[in-house]
């Protein structure tokens, strides 16, 4: 049924400094590939302050989808690419459906203009770019982005792919029409089951050792709350002087200075392992050598890491600003308001009750497995692909 549905992806980048959301299209891509879509990527070749050192503007073929890097000439925030934009122009019209992932980056206006002028459908996906606190992060460069530009192409866009309820709510401030479907991120199950083997972790990081560990899994970047979670840090460790965080993930924007700032102030640096961005078995050790997952974060779409370590079965904290009230409701998580002292007495709650902290942890693992594996996700987005093709052909035949 969907082997004839030829599918266009184009985001930014994927380099692995970027975190998440690159890592979630592969996944997503792969799934999709997997059903048997046929689906290509088309990107960049930018990585931080880095490129990737991959072959250019040629079709590389990854198990069962293709993907194509492109040159791009940045300039401040921005990275411009012209021969993707060529290669959009005279492309999109070969794909049913193309679907972009990012805001505020170049390289995905012109795939919007291109199946604009040419009568293709696209969908968009801001990955929590239009949430409040996003919105406001830099505000002066993206109001007249977002008005002359981002504006229009969601307006004109035939759907708008939201990660969280949450998030679809904070969309509807913006008075945009067009239709939005909620379609999560997800994991693998394989990679939790079974769960892996912590002493991978000690062995490479022995400080940690025989220590009540406290994980943070993600970029060093200003919109993960690491200065929250610096203060409500060192509560924990009056009351919990063997606890030690872990802080895992990589530093793509020059930030991790000021980080290590807050933890020096407020006197726990001792404590904090920085062990930069952890990728295959060692994260996962890394999350089974841990006592307690923790994400202060002010702002984020729908956070793979999160969903990282509910289905490692760790008793989790995560802020309002994490967009998953469903955990809350299953009772599978803290969901905490964005302040250092809420976030410190929910560490402190799974630390002094660890008994009810692994029941908690226990109905994360059963909820993520069941609900947010990416073989559901990508179900449930073809039939929205299938949704908007099927729209598309009623209206042509209106």
């Amino acid at each position: 049924m969907f082997k004839q549905l030829k599918i266009l992806v184009v985001i930014p980048a994927l380099g692995s400094n970027y975190g998440g959301p690159s890592k979630c299209v592969i996944e997503l891509v792969e799934a999709l590939a997997n059903t048997g879509v046929t689906i290509d990527i088309v990107t960049t070749n930018a990585n931080g302050s880095e490129e990737l050192n991959v072959p250019l503007q040629t079709w590389l073929t990854q198990h069962n989808y293709r993907i194509q890097y492109f040159p791009y000439l940045k300039t401040g925030d921005y990275k411009f690419s012209f021969s993707l934009t060529r290669w959009l122009y005279q492309h999109v019209s070969d794909y049913d459906l193309v679907h972009t992932n990012a805001l505020f980056s170049y390289p995905v206006l012109p795939a919007h203009w291109a199946c604009q002028m040419q009568g293709v459908p696209y969908m968009m996906t801001p990955h929590g770019m239009l949430e409040p606190w996003a919105l406001a992060y830099k505000a002066d460069k993206k109001r007249l982005y977002f008005s002359f530009l981002e504006k229009p192409a969601l307006e004109r866009a035939s759907a708008i792919q939201m990660l969280a309820s949450s998030e679809a709510k904070s969309i509807a401030q913006l008075n945009c029409k067009t239709p939005i479907y909620i379609v999560p991120n997800g994991i693998h199950c394989h990679d939790f089951v079974p769960l892996s083997n912590p002493e991978i972790f000690w062995n490479e990081f022995p400080q940690t050792r025989d220590r009540k560990l406290i994980i943070f899994l993600g970029r060093i970047d200003p919109k993960k709350g690491l200065d929250l979670l610096a203060n409500a840090f060192k509560q924990v460790r009056h009351q919990f002087p063997d606890s030690h965080l872990i802080i895992a993930g990589p530093d793509n924007t020059g930030f991790l200075a000021t980080v290590r700032g807050y933890f020096d102030v407020a006197g726990c640096l001792d404590a904090v392992t920085f062990t930069g961005m952890l990728n295959g078995a060692i994260k996962y050790a890394a999350l089974a050598a841990a006592d307690v997952y923790v994400a202060p974060s002010y702002s984020e779409g729908f956070s793979v890491s999160v969903l990282e370590g509910m289905a490692s079965g760790l008793p989790c904290i995560i802020t309002t600003g994490c967009n998953f009230p469903e955990a809350g409701e299953a009772e599978a998580a803290y969901i905490v308001d964005i302040n250092p002292n809420s976030i410190a007495d929910a560490l402190i709650a799974c630390l002094s009750n660890p008994q009810q902290s692994k029941l908690m942890g226990d109905r994360a693992r059963k909820l993520i497995l069941k609900e947010y594996t990416w073989n559901r996700i990508a179900a449930n987005l073809i039939k929205v692909y299938q949704s908007i093709l099927n729209q598309q052909k009623s209206c042509q035949h209106a």
